[in-house]
């Protein structure tokens, strides 16, 4: 059994989380850093139509755990972007039985993978959600472009 968690309600009910569970539950919500230190493969997702599917909204939700309002839930749950970004590659391609195929940039895997406009691991947390793809490549062909402004 892998923890699959959904880090978009820091974000979207957070504040509403603390005012109904009091803030020691609302800070545990979606706790990736502890199972990471507990060495658990977990997986992060977005539920379509409840929050966008925006794979790099839920990188920075995993990451800055802010409310709407501002608030951090749970200082202590705030993933790394190493962490946050394995949440939906490495540990979801285990969690679908892909690992074999998918998940990591290693030869004789489907070249499934994104360009991106900045570095993940490098840019400031608060502007991963700011980060576009540039390209999408699905099974080594480019399937999307984005246009160039």
């Amino acid at each position: 059994m892998l923890p699959s968690f959904f880090t978009n309600h820091a974000y979207f009910w957070g504040d509403v989380h603390v005012q109904n569970l009091g803030k020691k539950r609302a800070d545990f919500l979606s706790p990736i850093a502890t199972a990471d230190k507990m060495g658990l493969k977990y997986t992060n997702h977005s539920d379509d139509t409840v929050t966008p599917v925006d794979p790099l909204f839920t990188v920075w939700s995993a990451v800055n755990r802010t409310s709407r309002s501002g608030k951090i839930i749970g200082v202590n749950e705030r993933a790394t972007p190493y962490q946050a970004l394995k949440a939906i590659t490495t540990n979801a391609a285990y969690e679908y039985y892909e690992e074999n195929s998918k998940g990591t940039l290693t030869k004789g895997k489907l070249a499934d993978l994104v360009i991106l406009d900045a570095n993940p691991l490098t840019v400031n947390a608060d502007k991963l959600k700011d980060i576009h793809v540039v390209t999408t490549i699905k099974e080594g062909k480019i399937i999307y472009q984005r246009p160039i402004k």
